[in-house]
């Protein structure tokens, strides 16, 4: 038994370190190659798990040449776009003007309901109202609305205003996040202060938020009886 949890340790954090080589994406914004080999890796890991018989290098050795071939093609189709376009395919445009490319649905295979279900996904309801649609090479979509039906900006309504980098995390569960603090270039006498003058200690916050203005959002910890 402790041999099969040795092997699942190591196993784990060899996929582990693997994940983090190919790159930070979710399932759904995976080419088809990194699909390919995430499924490779996750189904070879299984191995010396089931059959103890199985040397355990015999899973850990096909495991790092998969990433290591991917880390390759990753490199060549970044400097060849006919590869790129050979491995990973072409973004296709399926409603153009206003109008829904049926033999692009076609040879997509996607019914109506996948584009609908598409649309919905980034908040448009109506077919009518968009004017450029593109499925994109994994596989989502991405809309472009007829000018009546685009959000309102600032810039439309002539509103001036400065830009500025969103909150960042100062503390979370109780712990202090100095990386947040640098980044929004707040020194932690800035943070100890202001809880000092709220009566409170970093354990007793759950979330704080804050940006380089020294704007902040606060959250306390709640106790088991759901007060603060």
């Amino acid at each position: 038994m402790s041999i099969v949890f040795i092997r699942a340790i190591i196993l784990y954090i060899v996929v582990i370190v693997s994940v983090r080589v190919m790159g930070k994406r979710q399932i759904g914004e995976l080419q088809p190659s990194e699909l390919v080999i995430t499924i490779l890796v996750s189904n070879i890991a299984t191995l010396p798990l089931e059959d103890l018989n199985i040397p355990l290098i015999m899973g850990i050795l096909p495991i790092l040449s998969l990433v290591c071939f991917e880390v390759i093609m990753s490199w060549l189709t970044l400097r060849s776009r006919k590869l790129r376009h050979i491995v990973s395919g072409k973004p296709k445009v399926i409603i153009h003007d206003g109008l829904l490319d049926q033999k692009v649905m076609k040879d997509l295979r996607y019914s109506v309901d996948d584009i609908m279900t598409a649309l919905r996904s980034n908040n448009v309801f109506d077919l009518s109202n968009v004017q450029y649609a593109v499925v994109e090479t994994n596989g989502s979509v991405s809309v472009y609305e007829k000018h009546p039906y685009k959000t309102v900006t600032n810039a439309d309504m002539c509103i001036e205003g400065t830009s500025c980098n969103p909150p960042v995390i100062v503390i979370s569960d109780g712990q202090i996040i100095t990386q947040g603090l640098n980044e929004i270039g707040l020194q932690r006498k800035w943070l100890t202060d202001l809880l000092e003058r709220k009566h409170l200690s970093e354990n007793d916050v759950f979330l704080m938020l804050a940006d380089k203005n020294a704007e902040y959002t606060l959250i306390k910890r709640r106790n088991e009886n759901g007060q603060s």
